[in-house]
């Protein structure tokens, strides 16, 4: 009988995740000579090697890449038993992770974690900000709870809850402040600022502009919505930013904010969770309580159904 460790096999997923040994190390709180250790012990109870070590890097061998999914079907399957048991839970308790995309995190969060631990005390709340492909990964790898984001995403495995509808607006600089609002076809010739491919802002700016996914010679890319607003506020170009942020990201930049004519671009942003979670029951109280923060600042979450 082969014999290995729960704890062996996350230390392995990690490891298979990043690539390195280092940063595999600081994801598992350990140390990297005790994590070398560890993934050795494991590969002589399997009596093969899951990596292939390079000087700055690990590569999964053959065997590992066909051992790593089925060792993040029992991952998934295990932190489900947990979640099982707070399902019977009356109040949610224990880890929350939750995963926000970068155009929603700076705004909402800090109503939202205000709000989520005065209602669930003891709630252990751990947030991941990143992009949309990432956090539908992570979530059906069983590495997330939920997951913030513009809907709809589209797959069959999630359950999908509308939070709230939001418009975009147009960021321009200030001597623009009265001038009409341009329309989609003046927008187009416009020096435009977006952020960089792989956000779904982007694509829904680029949507709204009828843009598709050409790459004008007047677009330019930006890390996050702050540098966007800055980069207009020098002068640059325009933008278009969520009105979630308008307040945060117009605060300290010198800009005019115009709005479009109806019907104007706008997302919905929502949560979704794996229709197979035990605790879908309690994801649907914490949507509820997100949508509560969402309304306290200034959101207009009734429109999210519509």
């Amino acid at each position: 009988m082969i014999n290995f460790t729960l704890r062996q096999l996350r230390y392995f997923e990690a490891l298979a995740r990043h690539g390195h040994f280092g940063r595999a190390a600081e994801d598992c709180s350990i140390s990297q000579p005790a994590l070398s250790v560890q993934i050795r012990e494991l590969e002589q109870a399997l009596g093969t090697e899951l990596f292939e070590r390079a000087a700055r890097q690990v590569r999964l061998s053959a065997f590992g890449e066909e051992f790593l999914t089925r060792v993040r079907d029992v991952l998934r399957s295990v932190d489900e038993l947990g979640d099982l048991a707070r399902a019977h839970q009356r109040q949610l308790q224990g880890r929350l992770r939750i995963g926000v995309i970068p155009t929603v995190a700076p705004y909402l969060l800090p109503a939202m974690i205000s709000d989520l631990t005065r209602s669930n005390a003891g709630l252990d709340i751990h947030i991941r900000e990143t992009v949309t492909p990432k956090l539908l990964q992570e979530l059906s790898e069983g590495r997330l709870d939920t997951a913030i984001v513009a809907l709809p995403v589209s797959e069959p495995g999630m359950t999908e809850t509308p939070l709230f509808r939001e418009n975009f607006v147009l960021v321009r600089p200030p001597e623009d402040e009265g001038k009409p609002v341009p329309n989609r076809d003046t927008l187009k010739e416009m020096r435009l600022l977006l952020l960089e491919e792989g956000h779904c802002f982007r694509e829904q700016a680029l949507s709204f502009c009828e843009l598709g996914s050409a790459r004008p010679r007047e677009i330019l890319d930006g890390s996050s919505l702050s540098t966007l607003v800055q980069m207009v506020g020098a002068g640059i170009g325009v933008t278009l930013i969520p009105e979630i942020a308008l307040a945060v990201e117009t605060r300290s930049a010198e800009v005019s904010i115009g709005r479009f004519e109806d019907p104007q671009p706008s997302r919905t942003i929502g949560m979704i969770w794996r229709k197979t979670s035990p605790i879908a029951r309690q994801l649907t109280e914490v949507a509820e309580i997100v949508r509560q923060a969402a309304r306290r600042i200034g959101v207009d979450c009734g429109a999210a159904a519509a």
